[in-house]
C-alpha cells in the first residue's frame, strides 16, 4: 500500500509542476502581446511594438493597389504627425474614420503598422427626434 500511496504522490507533483508551468507560460505569453499606447514621439524613439493614436490628415492618404499598400499621415491632439505606412487591405471606411488606432513599430522616420482599428462616425449619430418623438 505505501508503493501506491508514494506513486500516487509522485503523479500529484508532476502534474501540480505541469499545472504550475502552464500557468506561467500563459502569463507571460499574454504579457507579450500587450501593446502600449504611447505618443508619436515615443514611438518614433523606440523600435519596440506599439500602439498610436491620432486622426486622418486630409488629403494625406495614398493607397498602391499594386502592392497592397496604404501610406497617410495621422495628427495627434497636440498637432504631431505621424507618418504611417500599412500592408494588407485597405479598410472600406478609411477616409470617413473619426480616430485611427495604428499598432505597430517605427523603422527609417515611418511607423510601420502591421494592425490598423478605424473608428468611424456611428450611423445613428446626428438622428435626432423631433418633438412628437418620430425622426425628423
Amino acid at each position: 500500500m505505501s508503493g501506491n500511496r508514494m506513486q500516487r504522490r509522485l503523479w500529484y507533483a508532476v502534474g501540480g509542476v505541469l499545472i504550475v508551468a502552464f500557468l506561467i507560460y500563459g502569463a507571460s505569453s499574454f504579457k507579450s502581446n500587450l501593446t502600449a499606447y504611447v505618443s508619436f514621439d515615443q514611438a518614433m524613439a523606440t523600435g519596440h511594438k506599439v500602439q498610436v493614436a491620432g486622426s486622418l490628415v486630409e488629403g494625406s492618404t495614398r493607397w498602391l493597389e499594386d502592392s497592397q499598400e496604404l501610406a497617410f499621415t495621422m495628427v495627434d491632439e497636440n498637432g504631431v504627425r505621424l507618418p504611417v505606412v500599412y500592408s494588407g487591405t485597405k479598410p472600406g471606411n478609411f477616409e470617413e474614420a473619426t480616430q485611427i488606432v495604428a499598432i505597430g513599430s517605427s523603422r527609417d522616420g515611418v511607423f510601420h503598422a502591421e494592425q490598423l482599428l478605424v473608428k468611424c462616425p456611428s450611423k445613428y449619430q446626428g438622428i435626432e427626434g423631433s418633438e412628437d418623438g418620430s425622426e425628423a
